[in-house]
């Protein structure tokens, strides 16, 4: 089952090597490891809402609208929660979601491209105008109307579709660009937490809040007193879910919480860890010079387990929960919630609702208009004053180009609308808006990307 690499073991001693181990070692930068997931995770989005989409209009669209309606309950003695499964995802599998995003927005303005306040002013400018002038354009469709809560739906940036996309494009986008849009879309993310903490909250419980406090201390506390485990911090973070499950904000912000509490620095820096390598590695030569197999030597499988962990210490925190959550939440929890949320029968506008109604119309003149203009036009001001440069090797035809794709809204605006329109018909119509959106700012996207690559352009 295992082959051997001769010259290897010549060298360094055996190495066991699997039939399909080789495709896993190609090392990737954290940076490279976030695109090639998101890109990835937008064709599953994709097949996703695909398959939503015809299980709403098909035969199979009674089992689908009872299956997500199935009721789930969880009970302990007194205690009892029940809920649909639509409600366990985007209540519940969706706080990993936010967690993740929190993580990365703090990554971000510690050491990505938001921590230095050059760099990071064009796409936050940028993030700002897609935000203001997208819900300006649906206020002004809907507003005294019956879809008025909606205003803040295409606020948001799906940036796992949004990379995707142009990622199809390969190198023929500079990366300046790709890194411009992903600023962008995190600065964007954290715009919608706080319209989701603020604006589409419940009636607040005020015991159910004195726990909130209590818990975020805790957790803030653990941060402090050093306490670098992962495990603390996402237990803590489910009594966190529920304590916020129960005041009326929404329970998903429990993850930014958890994200944003969880120490992002190591315990060694690179010169302890190096030295406790060599080390261990020493001390592991020795044990190992007894010939006995691992198996049965104990004290070689102590200095081995000694020496993971400290390489388990010299990683943040931040950085292993970040990494640890990538591969479910871009493969399973968000396809999810596309599955569970992205179904709207065809048949909802037909009789006397147009496709053109108030809601619907907002939301894509939002997104595909709003995003367009707010985006590229805070950038073009934030280059016009002298306040940032546009990244490496690209043109004002660049931008327009991202500022379309930003139009794709998809999972959070989906999630918002959720929000806002809970229970009601405005959501089907609010759904129907965001995909066809979303569908036109992404074809719209890559065809203006792809010219932007055709022109020569400075610095490439």
């Amino acid at each position: 089952m295992f082959g051997v690499n001769r010259s290897e073991e010549k060298k360094i001693g055996k190495v066991y090597t699997a039939p399909w181990e080789k495709a896993f070692e190609r090392v990737l930068t954290p940076f490279d490891e976030f695109i090639h997931r998101q890109s990835t995770s937008g064709l599953i989005l994709m097949a996703s809402a695909i398959i939503a989409l015809i299980l709403a209009n098909t035969a199979f669209a009674a089992q689908y609208d009872e299956l997500l309606k199935t009721y789930f309950k969880l009970s302990f003695g007194d205690f009892e929660l029940k809920l649909s499964l639509q409600h366990w995802i985007n209540d519940g599998l969706m706080a990993y979601f936010f967690m993740l995003v929190g993580l990365e927005l703090k990554r971000e303005f510690l050491v990505g491209e938001l921590a230095d306040i050059k760099q990071a002013t064009l796409p936050i400018m940028a993030a700002i105008g897609g935000m203001l002038v997208p819900a300006t354009f649906y206020a002004f469709f809907n507003v005294g109307g019956v879809g008025a809560a909606g205003w803040g739906i295409p606020m948001a940036t799906d940036i796992a579709f949004a990379v995707g996309i142009i990622s199809l494009m390969g190198n023929s986008v500079p990366r300046s660009l790709v890194t411009f849009l992903v600023a962008l879309a995190i600065v964007d993310d954290l715009g919608a937490i706080a319209v989701i903490a603020v604006f589409y909250t419940e009636q607040l419980n005020l015991v159910a809040a004195a726990w909130v406090g209590i818990f975020t201390f805790a957790l803030v506390a653990m941060n402090f007193g050093g306490i670098r485990r992962t495990g603390p911090y996402m237990i803590i973070g489910v009594f966190l879910w529920f304590a916020l499950l129960k005041t009326g904000v929404h329970a998903t912000l429990a993850g930014v919480i958890v994200a944003f509490a969880t120490p992002a620095m190591p315990r060694f820096d690179v010169r302890a860890f190096s030295t406790r390598v060599e080390r261990s590695a020493g001390r592991i030569i020795d044990s190992a010079k007894s010939g006995v197999n691992i198996m049965r030597n104990d004290e070689l499988r102590a200095h081995i387990q000694t020496l993971k962990n400290g390489i388990h210490l010299s990683q943040a925190p931040l950085q292993r929960m970040e990494h640890s959550l990538h591969m479910p939440v871009t493969y399973l929890i968000v396809p999810l919630f596309a599955l569970a949320n992205a179904g709207i029968p065809v048949s909802a506008f037909g009789g006397d609702v147009s496709l053109m109604n108030d809601v619907t119309f907002g939301v894509i003149i939002g997104l595909v208009f709003g995003k367009l203009i707010g985006v590229a036009g805070a950038t073009w001001i934030g280059k016009s004053l002298g306040l940032g440069a546009l990244p490496k090797g690209c043109s004002m035809l660049h931008i327009v180009g991202v500022a379309l794709l930003a139009g794709i809204g998809f999972t959070m605006s989906i999630f918002i609308a959720e929000l806002a329109f809970a229970g009601s018909e405005q959501l089907v119509l609010a759904k129907g808006g965001i995909i066809i959106a979303s569908l036109i700012s992404g074809i719209a996207g890559f065809v203006v990307l792809k010219m932007a690559s055709k022109r020569k352009q400075p610095g490439r």
